[in-house]
């Protein structure tokens, strides 16, 4: 591409105490470009769009906008210059409203108290909303959203600034196939209208889809760069994990089909959300439930654990009916949680690793009325090593993590008690390709032990992957049940839209 570039930043470098992050990495976009930057978890895209938006600082090498050099010391910064990021945690305040979220700093005040002009800012806010057709209440809390529904709401919050370069750090996962579609129609505006932006996604069908050129970091190194049009999926995925990815879903067990039922749910109902589920869990199996983003799968699992107080129904454990009044009574009765939402409901941020690991099964390490540490140390670093978990040491914090790694800390401390029923929403949601094989792998392992897992996934290739049967939800029933050699996704997608199989 010819031309001065947007943004350009040359020999990036940024450490975090001993951890390298980025180690001179080059990064360009041009007007009227979309150009996607890829790597695993921990390849360092997040550091350096946090750089460049002004929340990190980088330790050497220059960053220029329009060809000219910059200092970008903090965010407001990075705003004047015309960017705007949109960050994989979203950076939402919860107890405010959508409005508020979108203009917060910004709010307009009027009259002699100098009250903020609320009308003015729902009005405002309204219509950024209605842009990306984004059925959401101005005056929601933010706290009662869906995780959907707070991606839009960070979305509109980024294009009312209306930035010339927008870094958007995996937008995508958790919206609707619609949602997504409208998401990629306001990108393609603001590229026709000469700005730049930078898209940060592992599903690689989005990648070639919306992008120009596309950028691979590894290990916090520059791999290279190339237009999407002469570049193949084999390619990419070399490019970014360095290795060959033989299986990503690798399933090395078969459950017997005669094996002991472990879980029954028969009729569980929640008002108008859930209506009349019923299924059956078998030791050792992996089901799979799909549906689009709204149909109750996440409901589903929080009135199995106990999150919920489901309105009508039963469930039986191991042939015992139970009715968990918490999730700390599913939890010692064998039943294990990893939410969709890891930051905000899997994990402790600002606690360690070793920390999160160990917080659930405190009991255990409590002895002679002190915590045996070294107890905990050993279990954390047993799990460390057997998912591979990337940090310097179990005493690091969790915040400081990857987002594919964090994953893997919220799915190991639920290891430590040995779950009957292990039950994941979304479990490699922003996770790398690499990451990925890698918690497919542990599923697989796991089954074959004998624990019953339970896997919602908006993911259809992984649904059709992993599971051993697959149950369709849709506006809070079941509308389909397939075995794993009757699942397809034209099968699959019916039943998820139109309530059933033609």
């Amino acid at each position: 591409m010819e031309g001065v570039p947007i943004l350009e930043v040359r020999s990036i470098s940024k450490r975090f105490g001993g951890v390298r992050a980025l180690d001179g990495v080059n990064f360009s976009v041009m007007p009227n470009e979309i150009h996607a930057l890829l790597g695993e978890n921990g390849a360092g895209k997040s550091t350096l769009m946090k750089i460049i938006s002004g929340a990190y600082q980088k330790d050497a090498g220059e960053i220029l906008i329009n060809g000219r050099p910059v200092e970008i010391a903090k965010p407001l910064d990075a705003m004047k210059l015309g960017i705007a990021i949109i960050y994989q945690d979203l950076n939402l305040i919860p107890d405010l409203t959508v409005a508020e979220n979108i203009f917060f700093g910004r709010l307009p005040h009027r009259g002699f108290l100098h009250t903020i002009d609320v009308g003015k800012i729902r009005q405002a806010a309204g219509e950024l909303l209605r842009e990306i057709n984004a059925d959401i209440d101005p005056a929601a809390v933010v706290r009662d959203l869906t995780v959907a529904d707070r991606q839009l709401v960070a979305i509109a919050r980024a294009l009312s600034f209306r930035p010339r370069l927008l870094i958007m750090d995996e937008p995508t996962a958790s919206l609707s196939e619609h949602e997504v579609k409208v998401l990629f129609d306001v990108m393609r505006k603001l590229k026709s209208e000469n700005a730049g932006v930078v898209f940060i996604s592992h599903h690689l069908d989005e990648v070639f889809e919306i992008a120009d050129r596309v950028t691979v970091l590894r290990d916090g190194q520059y791999v290279g760069t190339t237009p999407i049009t002469e570049v193949n999926r084999g390619t990419l995925v070399s490019m970014m994990v360095g290795r060959r990815v033989d299986t990503l879903y690798p399933k090395v067990h078969e459950p017997d089909p005669e094996s002991d039922v472990v879980l029954e749910v028969d009729g569980l109902s929640l008002s108008n959300r859930l209506h009349n589920i019923s299924f059956k869990l078998r030791r050792g199996e992996i089901l799979g439930i799909s549906g689009l983003v709204g149909a109750g799968r996440s409901e589903l699992l929080q009135c199995i654990f106990g999150a919920i107080p489901f309105t009508k129904g039963s469930i039986r454990l191991e042939g015992r009916e139970v009715r968990f009044s918490s999730p700390n009574e599913a939890v010692e009765h064998g039943l294990a949680l990893v939410p969709e939402d890891r930051g905000e409901q899997g994990l402790h941020l600002d606690m360690s690793v070793r920390e999160n690991i160990t917080l659930p099964h405190l009991k255990r390490f409590f002895q002679r009325l002190r915590m045996n540490r070294s107890a905990e140390r050993e279990v954390s670093n047993s799990l460390i090593e057997r998912l591979a978990i990337k940090t310097p040491d179990s005493e690091q914090l969790v915040a400081f993590l990857s987002g594919g790694n964090q994953q893997k800390v919220a799915i190991a401390k639920w290891l430590v008690s040995e779950p009957k029923v292990l039950i994941l929403d979304e479990p490699t949601k922003g996770v790398d390709v690499g990451a990925k094989s890698e918690i497919h792998r542990l599923m697989s392992e796991l089954a074959a032990k004998g624990v019953g897992i339970i896997m919602v996934s908006s993911d259809l290739p992984e649904v059709l992957g992993m599971s051993d049967r697959v149950l369709v939800m849709s506006d809070g029933a079941i509308t389909a049940e397939f075995t794993r050699a009757e699942a397809t996704p034209d099968k699959i997608m019916m039943a998820a839209t139109s309530g059933g199989v033609a």
